[in-house]
Formats: structure tokens, sequence, C-alpha cells
């Protein structure tokens, strides 16, 4: 799609008033006549102009350009020409400090940065010389530092500079933030104050904060710095600005914001023109010429979404409601693998992660148990270019991550969580987004090996159910139950916008997902699926009704999931020859490692950072107390870290099972199977049975006080058990921020409260093309007796046109 929004072709011998005519008969402004910008077309606006004169402090390119002089034989051509460049006028100039001198009789600069990173940047190959031995030798998990020299992967961004030249912690979320006038980033990473800058005291350890040439320079007192409208002289160099509403252009030269910084001009790619714009597709798209937005090549969609007790799916074209999982306990997190056909769920009543094949999983001898042991799994995504699953357990405020067959698991993160839920991940880039409606809600982005963390989202957000991520446009999506919100970010947390602010649509909204230019989200207030346009906001949409806890949704796609290649899997050695697990690593900088290693809980990788080994565990002492006191009967309390007991017992200790959370400072360690215990009292506790017989005569009149207060021990405890008895066996609910987490149900027998208690169910419409017309749900039941009955339980078929039974 083109729009031609100001210029025209003219089939009349001239142009307005004005306006040149091309040599083409088009017609332009006269002011685009001799601007440097072939406007015609076909260059003729650009023929015959006068030559450009540039002011004193400016170097004249030889084809009109003017570029500052100090840009002269820098070693970097800013002439289009290359002219600033040209060996005739670059023979015999020394080097400033910031740059390499390549030597030889060219005498080029190059930028100290340049220097031995694997381009012969100088002619003559100096800057690629004696440098280090690894250069280009580091392997897949290795970060290469500035200087050719390789570290550990795990080591980038670690807030520690490992690297000579500190390249390692450059571009890091986590370290300090250098921004504002009252910073200065040095070149080499460092951050000092601004008011260190030309001091004449060399505080960045690259003395790039006092430079000869810069200092004490005021660029904008002459010509206004080359700034067509706003100059501001730093101390090093200077910057030009543009009043309100108008943008930098060319670092110099303001102009209007151009159309495709409008969200809606496009569905994907936009490319601004002088007067016009073009809307492109992404590869694998293609352009509806309807609609003018983009579509998916391939298969039909579907959406796939479950309601607790069922995964059902939707085929978005088709308009197919069908069933895929049937009863099911409290399934309430969903993903796909499009490419094995596979499917993945957590069910919370069974605190499980199970998979199986989409075409297979009614069966459930063909659903395969994953992940057990688990307490609140209420997140789960998958990798599908390295085959791991990533979960978040709200009960363990942790994340994890598995192989695709669950036999080898970790937990990456299991500090400052509160409420984890809803988790993505962007296998191309490595980064996981997870968000968290805890006491500090916000939404979190760190790297699929759990490094380099970082928050994107922690104003304005309240209970951020469900997140879902456009790899296609670089944006993250969520939905807020509390505010009634349905936002977007970039993935770096920039460029928030609130698409619908609703309480009719976004009631109690839980999970959404994103697919061409729609989003799609459920909401437990509606029991409905939703969906609308993910630039605007607008065209709100029910897909579906009547669902019963509608929870996590996804769509069924191979553009949802684009290819890429497996980086543990590329080289000859096998999960990049790590004995445990081989975790994507976050592409921060062209230089970062492409995975790491990673070991389990309660392990560490070794030298090798390939291979684990036992982690050191701290030992802890534990100091006895004596308690002097009389005789008292054997009462003990669970809670209490002192027995009060006056003998020596052996105790028969099991292991406890172990929580999958190993970011402890300590490590609980495992008893023996028998162990002594002695617990002291009285300085009377080690004689024998005799001595204490003499004892009881002066205790005689103690006795009706202890029989007292063992009496009122006992009712205390009689109390306490009946309450916790009493809480058991009640059931309750907490509409607060609700993933229905019961755990009091039943495994045979279990409570339905159905919508109308007369109704046997509710039919969805026939097949009529319309997307307003929703989708109507039907209860649980067995299968299909024949043409004319439900699926669900053989009643007769109601009529075609959808009927609402009871009120």
């Amino acid at each position: 799609m083109e729009l031609h929004c100001a210029k025209g072709t003219h089939t009349e011998s001239e142009c307005e008033a004005g306006q040149f005519q091309c040599k083409n008969g088009r017609c332009i402004p006269t002011l685009w006549r001799c601007d440097e910008d072939d406007d015609c077309t076909d260059s003729s606006d650009e023929e015959n102009c006068p030559k450009k004169t540039c002011a004193t402090t400016d170097f004249a390119c030889k084809n009109g350009q003017c570029v500052p002089a100090r840009w002269r034989c820098d070693g970097e051509p800013e002439c289009a020409d290359g002219s600033d460049e040209a060996d005739a006028i670059c023979n015999r100039e020394t080097c400033p400090p910031e740059k390499f001198d390549c030597g030889g009789t060219a005498s080029k600069c190059v930028s100290l940065s340049w220097r031995c990173d694997g381009e012969r940047d100088c002619e003559n190959g100096a800057d690629e010389e004696q440098c280090a031995a690894a250069l280009l030798t580091c392997q897949p998990d290795e970060f290469q530092c500035g200087d050719g020299s390789c570290i550990h992967g795990t080591k980038q961004c670690n807030k520690v500079h490992d690297c000579p030249d500190y390249s390692d912690e450059a571009g890091c979320v986590n370290v300090t933030k250098c921004d504002g006038p009252r910073k200065f980033r040095c070149k080499n990473g460092e951050c000092i104050d601004s008011s260190k800058v030309c001091d004449s005291v060399k505080d960045c350890k690259d003395w790039s904060d006092e430079p000869i040439k810069e200092c004490g320079l005021n660029e904008c007192a002459d010509n206004n710095g080359g700034c067509s409208h706003i100059c501001r002289d730093r101390r090093i160099g200077y910057e030009c600005d543009c009043p309100s509403g108008y943008k930098l252009l060319d670092k110099k030269t303001c102009g209007d914001i151009d159309e495709c910084e409008n969200p809606d001009a496009c569905s994907q790619i936009c490319i601004n023109y002088k007067g016009y714009y073009k809307c492109e597709c992404y590869e694998g798209y293609e352009m509806d010429p309807a609609s003018k937005t983009c579509k998916a090549v391939g298969k039909s969609p579907y959406l796939m979404f479950t309601n607790r007790h069922e995964i059902r799916r939707i085929d978005l074209l088709r308009r197919e409601y069908t069933q895929v999982v049937p009863t099911l306990k409290n399934a309430v997190a969903l993903d796909v693998d499009v490419a094995t056909n596979k499917m993945f769920w957590c069910d919370l009543f069974h605190r499980k992660i199970y998979s199986a094949y989409i075409n297979k999983a009614s069966d459930s001898s063909q659903q395969v148990t994953l992940i057990d042991s688990l307490h609140s799994p209420e997140g789960l995504a998958v990798d599908w270019v390295h085959k791991n699953i990533y979960w978040t357990d709200s009960g363990n405020k942790s994340i994890s991550v598995a192989t695709g067959d669950g036999r080898k698991r970790k937990v990456l993160i299991a500090a400052e969580l509160s409420e984890p839920r809803a988790i993505a991940v962007d296998p191309h880039q490595g980064f996981m987004y997870w968000s968290d409606w805890g006491s500090q809600s916000k939404i979190e982005k760190a790297g699929m090996n759990g490094v380099d963390r970082q928050i994107l989202v922690s104003e304005h957000i309240e209970w951020p159910n469900g997140i879902t991520l456009d790899l296609s446009n670089r944006r993250l999506y969520w939905v807020d139950s509390k505010l009634h919100l349905l936002s977007s970010v970039d993935l770096n947390g920039d460029n928030r916008k609130v698409l619908l602010s609703s309480h009719r649509h976004l009631g109690h909204p839980f999970a959404l997902t994103v697919f061409e230019d729609h989003i799609y989200w459920t909401d437990l207030e509606d029991e409905a699926i939703y969906s609308a346009n993910r630039l605007t906001g607008r065209d709100v949409t029910k897909v579906a009704e009547h669902l019963n806890n509608p929870l996590d949704l996804v769509v069924f796609h191979e553009q949802r999931q684009p290819k890429a290649p497996d980086t543990c899997n590329m080289g000859s050695l096998p999960n990049g020859g790590c004995e445990y697990l081989c975790l994507k690593a976050p592409q921060i900088t062209d230089h970062s490692p492409k995975y790491t290693c990673a070991c389990p809980d309660g392990m560490e990788l070794g030298p090798d950072m390939r291979r684990c080994a036992v982690a050191p565990t701290t030992t802890t002492t534990t100091t006895s107390t004596t308690v002097s006191s009389t005789t008292i009967p054997p009462t003990t309390i669970s809670s209490s870290p002192t027995t009060l007991k006056p003998t020596t017992r052996r105790l028969t200790t099991q292991a406890l099972p172990q929580t999958p959370r190993s970011t402890s400072a300590e490590q609980p360690r495992t008893p023996s199977a028998t162990s002594t215990e002695t617990t002291p009292s009285s300085s009377t506790s080690h004689t024998s049975a005799s001595t204490h017989t003499p004892l009881l005569g002066p205790m005689a009149p103690n006795i009706p006080i202890l029989a007292t207060v063992v009496i009122g021990l006992l009712c205390t405890g009689g109390y306490l058990v009946w309450r916790n008895w009493r809480r058991k066996n009640t059931k309750s609910m907490n509409f607060d921020n609700p993933v229905y987490r019961k755990t009091t149900e039943d495994d045979d027998d279990e409570i339905h409260i159905g919508r109308h208690s007369e109704s046997i169910g509710h039919v969805y419409p026939a097949v009529s093309g319309s997307h307003s017309q929703p989708f109507i749900a039907l209860p649980l039941g067995g299968g299909i007796t024949d043409s004319n009955s439900h699926w669900y339980s053989g009643a007769p078929m109601l009529s075609s046109e959808p009927r609402h039974l009871g009120t």
C-alpha cells in the first residue's frame, strides 16, 4: 500500500505557482529544488544547482556537502564521497588519544574501540595485529571482550569488570545509569560526574574525559554549531535540539514528525518518504488487498484455551469449535510447540505439568507427566527453539526451567518474587518476561539463563495477570484485572501505551495472546473470550461466551513461533557440551555468548563451566541451651527449638522432601537414619530414677498447680486441633485475584455450579462467516452418539439459531 499525500504528476505542460516541474512531468514544491534529495525521481530537481558554500568551521566535501572541520581525517568518512578521509589531505595527520593510528604512509585514524574487533579497519591491518591469542576463538558459551580476549558467558553483566577493557559490562541494564547532564560516560563504559570533565584531571581510565581539542571549545558560538534550531554546548562537544513538535532528522536539522510514528499507519512495517509513506509486511506474512493488513501465510490459525476442566480450540477462519482435552481438574496454564504439534499445561489441583500430542491429548493414557511435586504452578512458556519449558510457581515464589521431557530441571529465580504468574519467552534474543501481582506489582525481564534481570513496568500497575509477546513488532502486552486495562510497551520497557480501558470488556481479564492485527483475552467475570485491534484497542468483539472460568489461551500457528537455530546443538558437541542444562543466553551485544550451561539445584559449574560439581554447603552450629527446671511431664511442642524433656532419647528420622528452590543461603542437611539427641534440663537429670523419688515429697504442694497447667495445655491443644480440622473442612473462595487454587475438592466427587439450573447446555451458532457472532460454550460430557446429537451428552440438537435457555 502506498499513500501519496503531497506529490502528484500533472499531465498539463506547466505546474502551479510555487511548484517546480521535473523533466518527467512531475510537480514538486519549489522548496525541494536543490535540497540534495532526489524528489523528482529522475534527479532533475538537483541539476544546475549552485555550489554550496560551507562555513569557516566546516569542511567542504567534493560533492558540496558540509561537515564539521573536526571530523576531517578522524578515520570515519562523514562525506558521502569520502573526501574528508582522502589520503591527499590525511597523509600526515596526528591521531587524537581516542583514536588508533594505523601507521604507514596513510596515517589513517580509526576508533580505538575497533582495535582487535576481528575486522580490518586499517588498510594495512594494523588494528588487528598483536591482539590477544584468543582472538576469534571464543566458544559459543563465551563472551568476546573488545580486545579479543574471551571470558565465560556467565561473567557478562555480573557487575564486575572481567574484561581488561570493561566491555563485558557495556550495555547491561544492571550497570549504573549514566544519563542526564550530571553524568558523563567514558568511552570505556565508566561513569563519572560531569563536573570532572575537562578539569585537567584524568578521571576516566582511558582519559576520554580530558580530550585536548574539545575542552574549552564552544561549538555553538560559531554558526550555532550547524544546528537548524537549538544548540546546547557541553563540556565535551555539543548537541542539537528541537522545539516542541519537531525532532532531529540528521542530528542537526529539525523536521516535522513523520507519519510512520503513528502506530495506526501500517499493520507491520512502515517506510517513510518525504510526502508519503509505504506499508510492507514481515517475512511469512502478505498484504491483504481488501483490508490492507498483513495476514499470516500457512495453515488456518486456531485459538486454544483452558476453562479449568477442559482444553478447547476454536478455528479462527473456519469457525469450528472442538474439545481437545476433557475431564481435567484445574488446568490454569497452557502453551504449545507448533513444530512438534505438542501441548503443555499446568494442573493446579494435581500440582503437575503435563504434555501430550494435540491429536492424541483426549486419551488420558497419552498424557505424560513432566514435572510433579510443584506447589502452585500458574504460568507456563515453551522455548520452541531449544525445547525447554519455563514456569512460575507462586507457592514457592520461583521461576524454573526444565528440558522438554522434564528430566532435567533447575530453579532460575527465587528472590524478590511475591506472586509470579504469567511468563513468556523470546528464544531468538534469549530473554524471558513475567508478571508479578504481589505487594510490589511489576513486569520483569531476564535472560533465559536467569542473568541480567530488570524491571520493565512498575508504575500504574496492580494485578498484571496475563502477558504475551509480539515478536514481529517487538512489543509486550498485558492485562491488569484491577485497573481494567489492556496495555503494551516495547521490549525495553519504553513507549508505553494503554490500548483499552473498560470495566465492561475487562471485568477480570486473566490471560491474553496476539496474532496478526488482533489481540485476544479471556475474562473471568464475563466468562468470555474477547478480541480487539492490537494497534488501536478498537473493534472489541466477543469471540466466545458462557465458557465457565476461561483461563489461559494461546494461538496455534507457525508464525507465532518463528524458526531460529538451536545454538545448543549447532556445534560438534551435543547439548553445547553441557553436562546438565544448556540455556539460551541473552543477546545483549554482538559478542554475547550464545548459551551457557547450568546445573541442578544444589550443584554449580566446575572450572570448565560445563560439568557440574557439588556446591559447598554452609555448616551450621546448633548451641544447646541448659534449662534448669523441675520435673515436667514429657510434652513436646514441634515449633519450639528446645524440647523440654529431661531424658536422652534416640530419634529415627526420614529425609524430608526438599522443595525445588535452591537459592537460600543455607541448604538443609539431611539427617542420618538415627541420631542421638540429648535434651538438657536440671542438674539432677543425669541421676537414676531412684534419685528422683525423694524429691516427690517437697514437690507435693506443687502437684495441683502442675495439673492445672497440664489441663490448660491439653485444652489449648485440643482447641487448635479442632480449629485446624474446621478450617480444612470448610470450603471457601477468595475473590481478590483468583486462580482458584481449590485444595478441598475430592478426586472422585466435584460440584459444578451451572448458570441455569434447568438448562442442559447452550448451542453455538451455525457457521455464517460473521465474526460478530460469539461462540456459545458447551458443558462437559461424553462422546458423540449420532450425527443429530450433542457431542457431550447425546441430547437432541437444538435449532441452529442460538437460544439462551433460562435467564
